[in-house]
């Protein structure tokens, strides 16, 4: 069985050596080789052809984010993990590494715990992800699903009327900032809903992710905060390790952040979200459910759907992995499966309760390249 090569660069020669032994261990994976730095990093790829490259973001001679940019003008389907620091600055950084073309990103393992605290970390959340982005985690091969290779019918619109859209919940993780960056600012501002988002990211990069998509939203983005009341024309984002949930109170809906025990190995989870919103809105939940590894969202959205809301998945071919959004597509509970640019004009017809046909057509994926 041909083994994933992994290109590891950081200036750091501990942390190459930790990545190195981490990823020997698993018999899939090969360290193809190591850089201390881009400049010899882009020198390096075409001389062993890497599947994925491990990509550190504070370097000399050439950064991370430079050697980026450069990568992505050669190899721009290249996978590419960031290896960041879990810092403000980190990331910051990650986030603009992500925009720059970046699949994914991990940060650095704390130093308190020692060598072999270290490695057990690194192998269980890189390892995955790594597997994932070259195409070796089985769920992720070329799918011969019904709802990726094929159009799915387009459901009978005189069935009845569905329920007045109460809050829009969204669970997205590989892929998602970027992903929301897309379908959040296409939002408008006359949306009179409130928009709640699940993001996997860790502490620091939520409240990152939230401030710079206020700047690019009509709706006010914020980080969520435990106790503030949910209102329409705001979209609130779960904090890094803190479930989102909600409670209500009369007429009023008020947010909950708590560290309960993660769900599908998240927290914040989907699920969580999700669950919770149908408590609240039952049948005028409206669940989307974007790019990511995992199957979270999964539960939460089958709830969605016997209670009477509709939820919505992005397509294969426009997700970076195929994870989330394909277990909700393949347990036929979707009322559409879109490509991502026509997921924020679908949430605007759903809640505005068009109901009009044509807007109804779903589209399944055809690609067949297995992300």
């Amino acid at each position: 069985m041909p083994r994933g090569r992994i290109l590891v660069v950081d200036d750091s020669v501990v942390i190459r050596h930790l990545l190195s032994k981490c990823l020997e261990r698993d018999p899939e994976l090969e360290v193809a080789g190591s850089a201390p730095n881009g400049k010899i990093a882009l020198a390096k790829i075409n001389q062993i052809n890497p599947d994925l490259v491990i990509l550190d973001i504070e370097m000399p001679v050439m950064d991370g984010l430079e050697t980026l940019s450069q990568l992505r003008k050669t190899h721009p389907a290249l996978p590419v993990i960031m290896f960041s620091t879990l810092t403000q600055r980190g990331a910051s950084a990650t986030l603009d590494a992500l925009s720059l073309g970046a699949n994914d990103y991990l940060s650095k393992p704390q130093e308190a715990g020692g060598i072999d605290a270290a490695l057990e970390q690194v192998a269980r959340e890189l390892i995955p992800k790594i597997k994932t982005l070259c195409g070796l985690t089985p769920a992720m091969r070329p799918s011969t699903s019904p709802a990726s290779s094929r159009a799915v019918p387009t459901p009978d619109p005189g069935t009845g009327p569905a329920a007045k859209v109460g809050a829009v919940v969204i669970g997205v993780s590989t892929g998602g900032p970027n992903a929301l960056a897309e379908v959040l600012p296409a939002l408008p501002e006359s949306l009179r809903v409130p928009v709640l988002v699940v993001q996997h990211m860790p502490p620091t990069f939520t409240g990152l992710l939230a401030e710079r998509l206020n700047g690019k939203c009509a709706l006010q983005v914020r980080e969520c905060i435990d106790g503030k009341a949910v209102e329409a024309g705001t979209i609130w984002i779960a904090r890094g390790d803190y479930h989102m949930a909600l409670r209500k109170e009369g007429l009023r809906v008020f947010l909950e952040a708590n560290q309960d025990a993660p769900e599908n190995s998240c927290r914040p989870a989907a699920d969580v979200l999700f669950r919770s919103a149908v408590q609240v809105w039952g049948a005028g939940t409206l669940g989307v459910v974007l790019t990511g590894m995992g199957s979270d969202g999964l539960r939460g959205s089958k709830l969605i759907h016997e209670r009477g809301g509709r939820v919505l998945a992005q397509n294969e071919a426009s997700s970076v992995v195929w994870g989330m959004p394909g277990y909700v597509a393949r347990a036929n509970i979707a009322e559409a499966i879109l490509p991502l640019d026509k997921i924020a004009p679908e949430i605007v017809r759903q809640v505005s309760g068009d109901s009009r046909p044509a807007a109804r057509r779903l589209a399944a994926s055809t690609d067949h390249r297995g992300r």
